[in-house]
C-alpha cells in the first residue's frame, strides 16, 4: 500500500507560481515576452524563452513532469506558461542561478487573488487554476472592473 501511495504521487506534476512585477496584463506580458525573444534573436542568441531566478528548484523532475509556471499579474493568478527545462547557470558575478525555460504559449487561467510574495513557490497540481480555454478571448473584451467584481462574487 505504502509503495502504490508512493508511485501515484510521483505522477502528480508540481508548478511553480511567481509574481509578474511590471506587468499589467496577459497582453504587456505577451508584448514583453515576444520583444525579449526577438532581442535575443537579433543578437545572435537563442530567442529561448526563460526567467533567471536566484534558486534551482529542488522538485526538477516533478516540474518537468507537465509543470508550469504561474504568473500573478496585478494580485491575480490569469495565465500559466509549461516548463521546458531547468538550466544552471552564473551570473556575471559568478554567482549560480537557474534558468527557467518556458513554452512561449501563454494559457490563460481563471482569475484566482493571490498576495504579494518573495521570490517563486511550488504550486501543487490540485491548487493550481483551472485553465480558462474557450472563455478567455470572451473575458478580454470585458472591462477590467467588470471581471474583478465577477471574480469576487465567485463567478469566474
Amino acid at each position: 500500500m505504502f509503495q502504490a501511495a508512493r508511485e501515484t504521487a510521483k505522477d502528480v506534476s508540481v508548478n511553480l507560481i511567481k509574481l509578474c512585477v511590471g506587468i499589467d496584463s496577459v497582453a504587456h506580458l505577451s508584448e514583453r515576452q515576444t520583444y525579449r525573444r526577438a532581442q535575443l534573436d537579433a543578437d545572435g542568441r537563442s530567442p529561448a524563452l526563460f526567467h533567471r531566478t536566484r534558486q534551482m528548484p529542488r522538485r526538477r523532475d516533478e516540474l518537468l513532469d507537465g509543470g508550469s509556471l504561474y504568473w500573478v499579474i496585478k494580485g491575480i493568478v490569469q495565465v500559466r506558461q509549461p516548463i521546458m527545462d531547468l538550466q544552471e547557470v552564473r551570473g556575471d558575478d559568478g554567482i549560480r542561478r537557474c534558468d527557467i525555460i518556458l513554452d512561449p504559449q501563454l494559457v490563460p487561467t481563471r482569475p484566482h487573488p493571490r498576495r504579494a510574495f518573495q521570490g517563486w513557490r511550488y504550486l501543487s497540481a490540485e491548487d493550481a487554476p483551472k485553465d480558462l480555454g474557450a472563455l478567455a478571448d470572451e473575458l478580454d473584451r470585458l472591462p477590467a472592473a467588470m471581471r474583478s467584481e465577477l471574480m469576487e462574487l465567485g463567478l469566474l
